[in-house]
């Protein structure tokens, strides 16, 4: 792997400081310059070709993190884009313009050390001649249907089948308008209507969004997604997974008197519903 060339943009002396130190510890990692504003860092890109800038939410000069972010994103190449702050309040933001990580400070060793291997994983083959746009990769669903299987505990059973009989009155009104989730890929921002996504997959600080027929993976936090569409029906139902309850196709009788509900894609997540709640979602199901 080649050594990624980093620009630190950040208005604090100390953090960039401190954040050269720790990256001293990474591996494929090669500081060329410092900058304390967006236009420093804007100048000293048209002379070096940077594969990420690690960029403060709040910078010198009046320009910030996420301005710059918005001017980097209408050049027809720009470096990836790692966020350093200090909470999450602009990280949706971020990973919006493009972003593909987004740090709290201070951050640990390894956690730079994950970034950077992150960075490495999207950076397109092409910036080994010179610079390029960095986005997230897309991982597409071959091979035979796969099914995760996923256990409810109490309380979380009663949350689902609440949540799943919003979701299947036919008598509330359903949103008029398209709501879609902004996705890098491959130099392009695919906007995936959330009526397409079947369920989403924490992986580590990142995300999988899954639809009938392929996955994404993303730089989101399942976390912030869960806030941005549970107005959509979409349901925390593991601490890894957001699913989609208008996405829930089949319900399956299982050994045990036990009910399965499944959802639509190549890859199904399995929800068993105890012998206890069986005639509650019955009742929802009008069986």
């Amino acid at each position: 792997m080649k050594k990624l060339t980093c620009l630190l943009v950040h208005q604090d002396p100390d953090i960039r400081t401190e954040l050269r130190k720790k990256l001293a510890e990474v591996k494929g990692v090669k500081i060329l310059g410092e900058a304390v504003s967006s236009f420093e860092a804007l100048e000293m890109l048209e002379s070096i070709p940077y594969d990420v800038f690690f960029l403060g939410t709040e910078l010198a000069g009046g320009v910030s993190g996420i301005e710059m972010a918005q001017i980097l994103g209408q050049r027809k190449t720009a470096p990836i884009l790692i966020f350093l702050a200090k909470d999450e309040s602009l990280a949706f933001k971020g990973f919006e313009l493009g972003a593909t990580d987004y740090l709290l400070w201070p951050a640990t060793v390894e956690r730079l050390g994950r970034s950077i291997q992150r960075a490495a994983l999207v950076l397109p083959p092409h910036r080994e001649q010179g610079r390029g746009v960095a986005v997230p990769l897309q991982a597409r669903s071959r091979g035979e249907e796969e099914t995760l299987q996923l256990a409810l505990g109490e309380k979380e059973e009663e949350l689902f089948l609440e949540a799943l009989r919003k979701a299947w009155d036919r008598r509330q009104a359903r949103p008029v308008e398209i709501e879609k989730l902004p996705i890098n890929q491959d130099g392009r921002l695919l906007l995936i209507p959330y009526s397409q996504i079947v369920f989403i997959e924490a992986y580590e600080d990142y995300s999988y969004v899954h639809t009938s027929g392929d996955k994404f993976l993303t730089s989101y936090r399942l976390k912030n997604l869960e806030e941005r569409l549970r107005k959509h029906r979409f349901f925390r139902v593991h601490r890894k997974y957001l699913v989609n309850l208008e996405m829930v196709t089949e319900i399956a009788s299982m050994p045990g008197s036990n009910f399965m509900l499944r959802t639509a894609g190549r890859k199904k997540i399995e929800l068993p519903i105890s012998r206890r709640r069986i005639g509650e979602l019955k009742q929802l199901l009008n069986l």
